[in-house]
């Protein structure tokens, strides 16, 4: 996925940037960036941060590099933000979002302009050049930011800096978020609206979709009018968004809350365990909800071994990931022989490390292992956000069940069928995946009660992974 944030302040602004940036470090593990402005121009450190945390790769950065603008990401995958030479001047930008249409984008750029690239060791070019020479072919940045966000097939929230201030642009359909705070003498912009408050800003207002926004020490302008229409990743709440951020108004710690109630709400006497728990971290605050609800105590039955080991999701090959994810959850004995469990998990991609987490707790003396992941069936891969590693949709587990019954030919009609949970076929579905995953129960939670509980008009929030509707 990946974060930014950015600053426009009276004073030198680079600590603020740098504490901005690091609240944004559950959203990637790859690489760290911060570009800032001031009256020695502009300055840029990038770092890889797949082996230490983002703090500790830019502490001396902080001491050297000064300015009163400045932009900074988090980003599992180009090196952000570029600093841009330019017949529209110099810049320094960075964006949030996946960019589908980019060997065509890129074709257009070599035939009308004979641009050339900068080739990485994989081969591909850096999308973040990509989208500035795409804003350098119109007259001014705004202009080619509003041509960017036209043209690009897949998602695009950037931040631009200038000599002069700071372009802030959310995405033509709002599927991430852009929100900007205030204090005296200075305006931050951020994915995230928690990473500002110990920064003593408070809320100013959120961006809407396809909405650009000038921003400087002095003021916010707008500059593109928002649009109605708006497709919000309902992922953000099930599982990326931190739980002191809040998506349209909606918070996410309360959102899972109301998630793991619902959830409960639909078991109601069907199954009867010892104690809920969640699968740390972002299932614990579903479970809550779940155990509220259902009057089912909730406990740890193993714990997150966080000192030292990094999410698990960081390494480019799957079985270090589910290495990591073995080695960080340490089984509480006393709380899992001879009990009946219900766990309750953000999602179920793969189903790996789901299964190998049920394994050991089985091992350690559980009774019994019911599950309930926080969000519906994923049938899709993300068209938009990078938010799965996944190269293919048949590395879902969904669909490799529905291979196994359908074989390689299936049409969109049947796959309707399996999103369906009031379906034969999803109740099937359901079935191949709890017998793989040798669960004693599994539940989904359905897509009408996702959408209830994040609680915005369903036409503005995206399901594609779900339902495969645009």
């Amino acid at each position: 996925m990946g974060g930014f944030f950015g600053v426009a302040s009276k004073k030198d602004c680079v600590l603020e940037l740098f504490y901005g940036v690091d609240y944004h470090s559950h959203l990637g593990t790859r690489r760290g960036g911060m570009a800032t402005y001031g009256e020695d121009g502009f300055n840029r450190a990038i770092h890889n941060i797949e082996n230490s945390p983002f703090r500790t790769k830019f502490d001396r950065d902080v001491g050297e590099m000064k300015g009163y603008l400045g932009i900074g990401c988090i980003s599992d995958f180009e090196p952000q933000p570029l600093l841009i030479s330019s017949r529209l001047g110099s810049f320094a930008i960075t964006f949030v979002g996946k960019v589908n249409n980019s060997d065509e984008l890129l074709k257009q750029l070599y035939e009308n302009t004979h641009s050339h690239f900068q080739e990485m060791t994989n081969g591909q070019i850096n999308v973040t050049e990509l989208v500035a020479a795409l804003i350098c072919e119109k007259d001014s940045i705004l202009e080619g930011i509003k041509y960017v966000q036209d043209i690009v097939d897949g998602s695009m929230t950037m931040l631009v800096m200038t000599r002069e201030g700071i372009y802030a642009a959310r995405d033509r359909y709002g599927r991430t978020p852009l929100v900007i705070g205030k204090k005296e003498d200075a305006y931050c912009v951020s994915f995230e609206s928690h990473a500002y408050i110990n920064l003593g800003y408070a809320d100013y207002r959120e961006l809407g979709p396809s909405e650009v926004a000038f921003i400087t020490p002095d003021g916010v302008t707008t500059l593109r009018e928002p649009r109605d229409e708006m497709r919000i990743c309902s992922f953000l709440w099930v599982y990326y968004g931190y739980p002191t951020s809040s998506y349209e108004g909606v918070n996410v710690e309360e959102m899972r809350y109301k998630c793991g109630s619902m959830l409960a709400k639909r078991d109601g006497d069907s199954v009867h365990p010892d104690v809920v728990a969640g699968v740390p971290d972002s299932g614990i605050a579903h479970a809550i909800g779940y155990a509220n609800e259902s009057g089912i105590p909730y406990a740890r039955p193993f714990i997150k071994y966080t000192p030292t080991w990094p999410r698990s999701f960081m390494p480019t090959s799957q079985s270090q990931r589910n290495l990591i994810a073995r080695m960080k959850l340490i089984p509480v004995q006393a709380l899992i022989e001879n009990k009946k469990l219900l766990l309750i998990d953000d999602s179920i991609v793969r189903g790996t490390q789901l299964r190998e987490t049920t394994e050991f707790l089985y091992n350690s003396g559980a009774k019994e292992v019911h599950v309930r992941p926080a969000c519906p069936p994923l049938l899709y891969g993300c068209k938009y956000l990078n938010f799965s590693r996944s190269k293919s949709e048949m590395e879902l587990i969904t669909r490799q069940m529905i291979r196994k019954r359908e074989g390689d030919e299936c049409t969109q009609e049947v796959l309707d069928e399996y999103a369906n949970p009031c379906s034969g076929r999803y109740a099937q579905l359901i079935e191949d995946i709890r017998k793989q995953q040798n669960f004693t129960t599994l539940r989904f939670h359905r897509l009408d009660d996702l959408l209830e509980s994040i609680g915005i008009e369903p036409c503005k929030v995206c399901t594609y992974c779900f339902n495969g509707k645009e």
